[in-house]
């Protein structure tokens, strides 16, 4: 096993979520919801306009633990969430990881994990934990 990184270790990315973005993961999920794809019917939704799919948000945790915290070789072992505010075509999201604890004697680490908008606002809060390669 390597070393484990430090409780406050963080790592980021950012990406806008394009129309493209929720046409694919719909395809490949296939959650069809029409607050994700139909303008009109979500136009009448509380949200009063389309919005992505919570987990194609969330997918960017994954992203950032296989990539860069801990890295290649990550196995994902849990995820929490809470959803707070909708993720709409074109936004700009900040996913961030940070170390919160550590199990050494198992290689086990827990990180908080945050998504922003382009705005500052929190849409996706939440814990993940991790074998570390």
């Amino acid at each position: 096993m390597g070393a484990l990184p430090a409780i406050g270790a963080r790592a980021e990315l950012v990406r806008a979520i394009s129309d493209a973005d929720i046409q694919a993961f719909a395809a490949l999920s296939g959650d069809h919801n029409p607050v994700h794809l139909d303008d009109e019917y979500a136009r009448g939704t509380v949200f009063g306009g389309r919005i992505a799919h919570g987990m194609l948000t969330a997918m960017l945790f994954s992203t950032l633990l296989a990539r860069d915290l801990p890295g290649p070789g990550t196995i994902y072992l849990g995820q929490t969430l809470q959803f707070r505010a909708p993720v709409r075509p074109g936004d700009t999201i900040t996913a961030s990881v940070e170390v919160i604890a550590l199990r050494a004697e198992k290689g086990i680490v827990t990180l908080r994990t945050d998504a922003v908008n382009q705005d500052g606002v929190l849409v996706i809060t939440g814990e993940a934990t991790a074998k570390a390669p």
